[in-house]
């Protein structure tokens, strides 16, 4: 594949609701333009852009796919990103190389929730956009009413460039209301037609919609509409060419990939309307010293690039998907890692086209590429040179919040486990996994039960450990509330030396201040050899828990009295003496069962409050407080950890997808009797305490 200059370049992700159409679409367009030779269906799992074992097996895309198709002496990179939240670290990714936006909507529907997070994150990363509303010939489908639903939702920015001819079934073509021309498909071939005069009041209608919209982005223009005059349609053109670039409108187009209606048009829009990487500003970087500057989009300047995605690729192995910002990159280069501090030695430059790769010479500013077996680079991270130190912000992806417990399947899975969830990370930033000390299990953090679901999959098929997940533990813990003295005596006689060791302790709370020893024994009835033997007996019960077995804690055990045998005494024996007192004496001391209570702060539209308050009720949570941030309400709640476990799934369910939530420790506090009674059953019962129901 030749380069070719930054203003015939463009990079654009597709984004929208799952089912909405992407993947389908971003077929049709590479095959319409000759880039792939046969066109690919997702219900076959032939698809360019869904190669994955699991999308296949789903018939939805799980992940970020790439590839490059030319148009019109312009190269167009298409960035395909999944639809369900689950997986929205990958149209983060897609979001963070392009410079435009394709967003797209199932012409027989609403505004769902995929579409508006796909806004969400256009507007928030600055990406001119263009609406493609999908499937106009799909039952049902009304694109009017669609692009009504997106105005409502959205203002008048969002402006018509394609009015239909025919719906649902009898859709057959559209007018370009820019040029005022109409073009149906007929024999399978787009053929220029004379606009239906039953539509000619719609079409001045819908122009109107789109000279108001497209005005904004030029006074001169914007005073002729409002005088009446007469706006050319080379005016039109030049105010879209520049108001989709600025964000000042997104233009709507229509699209039929089962009949191929609408994909030239699309594809003349794209090269049209959305920005090159020249008409993008220059990125924001810091240097070696920390101070920011700003780097334009010159092949010939410092090399900049950022790696934007890594997967574990079969044949090539780790695989790495940059954009390069500036500067060019060629094969056999060394770059410097600043995040690492690391050298990188660049092996053969790659093109994507899906899965299969096309070898380059050099990526210049403006192209994305990839490059297999990097070290020491990670997703975000950035590349330069070594003498010219430069590094783009990392990617910001959102807080995993639903936790499961992951375990080998088998004993050979076990060996194989901590090398596989290593790899998998590398691939998956929006995850994290930890050791849950209190209860000793791995814990996954995910953003939703699909993404576990295709996670297991993934380290079975690719890193050949198989896994079993379940609800983790609760780490609960145990205190006390009284104080009592204990007597500790542990006696055993056998054949030559006896053991014996004998303790009185005081057993008391100690509010934050943690499990506590000290000694106050006098006249020596206990020797000070034996300190450490009583002091380990304590902090073993501790660790072990007496209630329900979770570590007590914020207690104090002083040692005042005990007796010993000049022979028979070690510390072995004041260690167990220590443990029956310890364990007898928390057992008297009011023990209570303490919980983790989680500050919790929920996303969603105003629409969702009530039910949103309603159900944190019923999780036993307390709202603390509630405001509201770009147009969402936010609560801020105390709720209890063992009522969260599924949260991230229900609170989805509970709001269509578009509520969210942060959940971070607070502090612990006592749990109610009934719940504390469960647990404590379930415990001697031999049984785990998954949850607080």
């Amino acid at each position: 594949m030749k380069s070719v200059d930054l203003s015939h370049l463009r990079n654009v992700v597709l984004a929208g609701h799952a089912g909405s159409g992407k993947t389908t679409l971003g077929e049709h367009l590479l095959h319409a333009a000759g880039a792939v030779p046969r066109l690919g269906r997702v219900d076959d799992g032939t698809s360019t852009l869904d190669f994955e074992p699991e999308e296949q097996k789903r018939k939805l895309s799980l992940s970020l796919a790439v590839s490059t198709l030319e148009h019109d002496d312009h190269r167009v990179t298409i960035l395909d990103t999944p639809g369900y939240a689950d997986f929205v670290g990958e149209i983060v990714e897609g979001f963070s190389a392009a410079d435009g936006a394709l967003l797209c909507m199932d012409a027989s529907g609403g505004v769902e929730a995929g579409t508006e997070r796909a806004i969400a994150l256009g507007r928030k990363s600055g990406k001119a956009a263009l609406f493609v509303l999908t499937k106009c010939d799909r039952e049902n489908a009304n694109p009017g009413a669609a692009l009504d639903a997106l105005r409502d939702a959205f203002g008048s920015k969002i402006a018509p460039l394609h009015l239909a001819i025919g719906a649902a079934e009898f859709f057959r073509g559209y007018v370009d209301l820019v040029h005022r021309k109409a073009y149906a498909v007929e024999n399978g071939q787009r053929t220029e037609i004379a606009i239906p005069d039953e539509l000619s009041d719609e079409v001045a209608r819908r122009r109107d919609q789109l000279l108001e919209a497209a005005a904004e982005a030029d006074d001169d223009v914007l005073t002729k509409y409002l005088e009446g005059e007469e706006v050319s349609d080379a005016e039109l053109d030049a105010c879209l060419h520049r108001g989709v670039r600025e964000s000042i409108l997104a233009p709507v187009v229509l699209t039929s990939a089962g009949k191929d209606i609408g994909i030239d048009g699309l594809l003349d829009a794209i090269v049209r309307y959305l920005p090159s990487p020249a008409e993008e500003p220059p990125v924001k970087a810091q240097d070696r010293a920390g101070s920011e500057v700003e780097v334009p989009p010159d092949p010939a300047g410092p090399l900049l690039l950022q790696v934007f995605k890594t997967t574990a690729d079969p044949f090539v192995g780790r695989l790495s998907y940059f954009r390069v910002y500036s500067g060019t990159i060629r094969s056999h280069d060394h770059v410097w890692n600043p995040r690492h501090n690391e050298e990188e030695r660049i092996g053969q430059l790659l093109y994507l086209r899906g899965k299969d790769h096309e070898p380059a010479t050099e990526v210049r500013a403006g192209e994305i590429g990839a490059v297999a077996k990097l070290v020491h680079t990670e997703t975000g991270d950035s590349l330069c040179s070594r003498d010219h130190e430069l590094s783009l912000p990392p990617l910001q992806f959102p807080q995993a919040t639903l936790p499961v417990a992951v375990e080998p399947l088998t004993k050979s899975d076990l060996d194989k486990l901590g090398t596989a969830l290593n790899r998998m990370l590398e691939e998956e930033p929006t995850v994290s996994v930890e050791r849950q000390a209190e209860t000793g299990e791995q814990i996954l953090w995910a953003l939703g039960e699909n993404q576990v679901a295709v996670i297991s999959e993934r380290l079975k098929r690719k890193f050949g450990a198989s896994v079993v997940t379940k609800q983790p533990r609760v780490p609960y813990r145990e205190t006390i509330r009284g104080q009592t003295k204990v007597e500790g005596r542990y006696k055993k006689q056998t054949g030559g030396h006896g053991m014996f060791g004998h303790v009185w302790l005081a057993i008391e709370p100690n509010p934050g201040g943690g499990v506590e020893f000290v000694e106050k024994v006098v006249g020596g009835s206990v020797p000070k050899g034996f300190f450490p033997g009583v002091e380990k007996g304590v902090r073993e019960v501790a660790a072990e828990g007496a209630l329900a077995g979770y570590p007590v804690i914020d207690f104090k055990a002083t040692l005042y009295d005990g007796s010993f045998h000049t022979v028979d005494s070690n510390e072995l024996s004041f260690r167990l003496a220590s443990a029956m007192a310890t364990r007898k004496g928390i057992h008297e001391a009011e023990p209570v069962l303490l919980e983790p209570i989680m500050s919790v702060t929920v996303r969603v539209p105003e629409a969702y409050m009530g039910d949103v308050n309603r159900d944190l009720n019923t999780r036993r949570g307390r709202v603390m407080g509630m405001d509201t941030d770009d147009g969402m309400q936010v609560v801020h709640a105390h709720v209890p950890q063992s009522e969260l476990a599924t949260y991230a799934t229900e609170l989805r369910s509970l709001t269509g997808g578009r509520g969210d939530f942060t959940a971070e420790l607070d502090h612990y506090e006592e749990v109610p009797g009934h719940v504390a009674q469960k647990v404590i059953a379930e415990h001697k019962n031999g049984g785990e305490a998954q949850s607080g129901h």
